[in-house]
């Protein structure tokens, strides 16, 4: 009986250490997957940053395009406007001028 008790604990510490060897390998190959997939992930993360800097430094582009843009309409607008005024106030002033020597030419 005690060789049937002996044996049946050596064949348990046998399949426990065969056991343990089977965790270990599949522990390693998870620790390798999990190592690998960490990398793709930094990878990843990187291209994605890379991308939207990309893009921000175009989009910084097009609005400074923008603003200048902006301030060489305001900076002719304001101008033509006071210009038309002026235009104006000149072809009436000159208006009134005819006008007054038509009077003095008919008198």
């Amino acid at each position: 009986m005690t060789s049937s008790v002996s044996f049946r604990i050596t064949r348990t510490a046998e399949d426990l250490a065969q056991t343990i060897t089977t965790l270990s390998q599949r522990l390693v190959k998870l620790e390798q997957r999990q190592e690998a997939l960490e990398l793709q992930m930094r990878q990843q993360l990187d291209t994605a940053q890379r991308v939207p800097e990309e893009e921000l430094a175009t989009l910084d582009g097009i609005e400074q395009l923008l603003q200048e843009t902006r301030q060489l309409l305001q900076s002719t607008e304001a101008p033509t406007g006071e210009q038309a005024h002026h235009d104006f106030e000149a072809v009436d002033h000159q208006h009134d001028h005819h006008h007054h020597d038509g009077h003095e030419m008919a008198a």
